[in-house]
């Protein structure tokens, strides 16, 4: 079992679940994920901030740090027993600075909006489920818990989430990514394959010598787009529309005078509910083996890489209603339902068996050179957690 922290009693005249003072906190902790930019600084000294607030609330906290410097922290409000637990999960990693204009540690509030880095990506989501799980609880503990999951590496490769589920579960759980106060249900995957056509190294004088790797190549290329042309019109998923694939990196060569003995091509494919890493191995070999057999000399050697299931909620489910009739009532109209191009922690959620779906603030910029959160979004988001936690935990 993960370490345990007993709880301490919140100081006098503290507040309940505030989100705005507590996102110019978590603004202010660098926490870039050296997974992308070497050097970063990690998620400690975030995770620090987030056990100290939540501690002086009154959790029981639980960091995970297999990756030194890499930790994940788990706050759980014990219920009294009978009531359903509810997860609530956000990322505490940010990407790297770049060119940010101004300083991305100083959080700015102007024109209704805070500014800084991670802001909108998503510490504007952190604070919001922290301070509402903070609020849901601060006149006693509900029936179910409240786990408050904030993790490590959801930018990179999502070791936190993958940690947290080894050891915590819940019967429903809400992510808090931006989602510009819609609700998502609905996410795409992907999976990074490794394709080396092989060719034979000779002498530039040699043609009779030498096969030619990166002109083999070529003949995957025009391939690989004839496949995104037919993916693009499949019509896809209800939500989601198509998958889609494309040649994300290329390499091979040795010198102008030199036929190239290799050439790797690294393909990215996005995938949608239905697809799976193994669907696309399939796609891929069923190219390749089709011109190995028609084209002279073209061989190849195809390596699976990292890959993560796409996403779909059941927007029937006990927590999809409790949230969506909370959503209602707070933006006084029905929520615009979304599906996410992108990949999420939701998967690997679902994938553990726990119901799930997505909802976050509004704002912009993300991974961008100026990043804000709107603010009252910020409120609304915290506003409608807690009055899920409240219904659903009861």
């Amino acid at each position: 079992m993960p370490p345990v922290v007993p709880p301490v009693v919140p100081p006098a005249g503290s507040s309940a679940g505030d989100p705005l003072p507590l996102l110019e906190r978590l603004i202010a902790a660098d926490s870039v994920n050296p997974d992308l930019a070497p050097g970063g600084a990690g998620e400690s000294a975030v995770a620090e901030l987030c056990a100290e607030w939540l501690g002086e609330r009154g959790f029981e906290l639980h960091r995970l740090e297999r990756r030194p410097g890499r930790p994940s922290l788990v706050a759980v409000a014990r219920g009294t027993g009978g009531g359903r637990s509810l997860m609530l999960n956000g990322h505490l990693d940010t990407v790297a600075y770049g060119t940010y204009d101004g300083d991305p540690l100083t959080p700015r509030v102007q024109d209704g909006r805070i500014h800084g880095r991670g802001a909108f990506d998503m510490k504007g989501g952190v604070a919001a489920m922290m301070a509402a799980a903070a609020r849901a609880t601060a006149a006693g503990p509900l029936r179910g818990d409240v786990i408050v999951a904030c993790v490590a590496d959801e930018e990179h490769a999502s070791f936190g989430t993958e940690e947290v589920l080894e050891r915590f579960t819940a019967d429903a759980a809400i992510v808090t990514e931006p989602s510009l106060l819609e609700v998502t249900l609905a996410h795409k995957g992907f999976a990074w394959f490794e394709i080396d056509v092989l060719g034979l190294a000779a002498h530039g004088s040699r043609p009779d010598l030498g096969v030619d790797a990166i002109a083999k190549a070529g003949h995957f290329l025009v391939a690989l787009e004839e496949l995104g042309l037919r993916l693009a019109a499949s019509g896809g998923h209800r939500l989601l529309g198509p998958g889609t694939v494309h040649a994300s990196l290329i390499e091979g060569g040795e010198g102008p005078s030199t036929y190239p003995a290799h050439c790797r091509i690294t393909v990215e494919r996005r995938t949608v509910p239905g697809e799976s890493a193994e669907t696309v191995r399939a796609e891929l070999a069923e190219i390749l083996d089709r011109l190995a057999a028609t084209v002279p000399d073209f061989r190849y050697e195809l390596r699976g890489g990292l890959h993560r299931d796409p996403f779909e909620a059941d927007q029937e489910s006990p927590i999809a209603r409790v949230l969506l009739r909370h959503v209602e009532r707070a933006l006084g109209r029905p929520p615009v339902i979304r599906a996410e191009p992108f990949w999420t922690d939701c998967a690997l959620l679902a994938r553990a068996g726990i119901p799930c779906l997505l909802f976050g603030v509004d704002g912009g910029g993300a991974h961008a050179d100026t990043e804000w959160a709107d603010i009252a979004s910020v409120e609304l988001v915290t506003d409608v957690l807690a009055a899920t936690i409240a219904e659903f935990c009861a």
